[in-house]
């Protein structure tokens, strides 16, 4: 299985447009030793030669020029992509299918209640419809149920239903429903390598760290560093909790499952601009080094 992040930071990416923290304001004067990071996505394969989007990030156009593999320019008009699974329905995963229009149909794979979200609150099903027949939806189960995608038939597929918030447009937010958010396990039927992925994760329960003891790679939340960051850094008031991130810090948190779990491989992943751990001179990122605890980056490659 060849993974590949094209985006690995939190909404708004890294440095985020409009914020001037200590992160953003020292990536752009070159003070901090940082990576620039464009919005959370990832592309799956069981060969290197079609590829699967998890999630469509509205930064899709420049992950996709950074990645010769998703434009082959074996014809006049193509593409790698030959598939699209959501994991939620939220803006940074989501308004990157906008930017795909030119090259519709696409077959996009999400559950009941991410579709109920796209053909309402924010109808992307509908408004897409009008590009060569739009976007093909085919439901994810919830029960457990593994499902393939024709293009790379060597990976099998699991949604596993995360506890989370739908968001604001959402005809049920503040009311959650199983399927608004997922995390996907991912098993490569030939090597026996084995992912999770879930780039939004708010509470691990038992049946959840059953998933992630079964994984050679864990490729999850790394939104907060802290629960209050966003209220320490003067940028927000919501906890990291009441958005649904477990932050890396603190008793139970990220840190503490991962340390608890065999995975040969952690990752960090959508990580927010304000976290201490982009700083890589950081005592934060020196922990995580000593726990053998990677952060990704835009353009990192995993093979399993």
């Amino acid at each position: 299985m060849h993974i590949h992040i094209l985006g690995s930071a939190a909404g708004g990416g890294f440095p985020q447009w409009n914020c001037n923290c200590r992160n953003c304001a020292g990536v752009r004067a070159g003070t901090l030793n940082a990576r620039p990071r464009s919005q959370s996505s990832i592309a799956i394969s069981d060969g290197g030669i079609d590829w699967i989007l998890c999630n469509a990030s509205p930064d899709i156009r420049a992950q996709l020029e950074s990645f010769p593999p998703l434009q082959p320019a074996r014809r006049l008009r193509d593409t790698a992509i030959a598939g699209i699974v959501l994991l939620d329905s939220q803006i940074d995963h989501t308004t990157g299918l906008l930017t795909l229009r030119e090259g519709c149909p696409h077959e996009v794979w999400c559950t009941d209640m991410v579709h109920q979200d796209l053909t309402s609150g924010f109808p992307l099903f509908d408004m897409l419809s009008h590009w060569n027949g739009g976007l093909c939806w085919r439901p994810i189960d919830i029960g457990g149920e593994p499902f393939t995608i024709p293009a790379c038939p060597r990976l099998r597929f699991t949604a596993i239903p995360l506890r989370s918030s739908a968001p604001p447009y959402s005809p049920h937010r503040g009311n959650p429903h199983p399927g608004d958010n997922i995390g996907l396990f991912v098993e490569d039927t030939a090597s026996g390598g084995a992912l999770f992925y879930a780039p939004g994760l708010g509470q691990v329960d038992d049946a959840l760290l059953a998933w992630m003891r079964r994984a050679d790679c864990l490729l999850v939340d790394g939104t907060l560093w802290r629960d209050d960051e966003m209220r320490i850094c003067e940028v927000g008031d919501k906890l990291g909790s009441e958005m649904g991130h477990l932050p890396q810090s603190g008793p139970g948190g990220m840190l503490d499952v991962l340390d608890g779990l065999p995975a040969p491989r952690k990752v960090l992943i959508h990580i927010n601009n304000t976290n201490p751990i982009l700083d890589e001179d950081s005592p934060e990122r020196a922990e995580l080094v000593a726990r053998g605890i990677e952060v990704a980056w835009d353009g990192m490659a995993i093979e399993l």
